[in-house]
């Protein structure tokens, strides 16, 4: 636990939430700016900045769970869909530095805006990062 983390303090109960769903490794609780009705946070027990930090076990287990959540949600609110958002350095719009994962009920024709411009590869532009990429793996 780190101790000026708002999540590592809502884990330890220091701070209240309305919980869903908890378990050894994971707590998910509701979104208290909801991006829609229904929206829920999964944090990762463990203090971890991102999921390049989590351990093979939990990041196993990450997916699991947020499908179980996922599930519990379209259920409940009879959703058109889920995304499931997470995001890694502020470059990516992490504002919270403690592993966690959004999962956003979506309905038809909703107004919330997850989108980005397409952008194309050159000529074997592709193929050669893939390559290199999979160099890495």
């Amino acid at each position: 636990m780190q101790n000026n983390c708002i999540f590592c303090r809502i884990i330890a109960g220091e701070i209240p939430s309305a919980t869903v769903y908890e378990d050894k490794d994971f707590k998910a609780i509701m979104d208290i700016s909801p991006a829609a009705r229904g929206h829920v946070i999964m944090l990762s027990k463990r203090h971890c900045e991102n999921l390049l930090e989590l351990d093979d076990g939990t990041a196993e287990k990450a997916l699991l769970v947020a499908r179980k959540l996922a599930r519990a949600l379209k259920a409940e609110l009879n959703c058109d869909g889920i995304n499931l958002l997470q995001n890694n350095g502020e470059a990516a719009g992490q504002t919270v530095f403690h592993f966690h994962l959004h999962l956003i009920p979506r309905y038809q024709g909703d107004r919330i805006s997850l989108g980005w411009t397409p952008g194309a590869y050159g000529d074997g532009e592709a193929q050669a990062l893939a390559a290199a990429l999979a160099a890495r793996l």
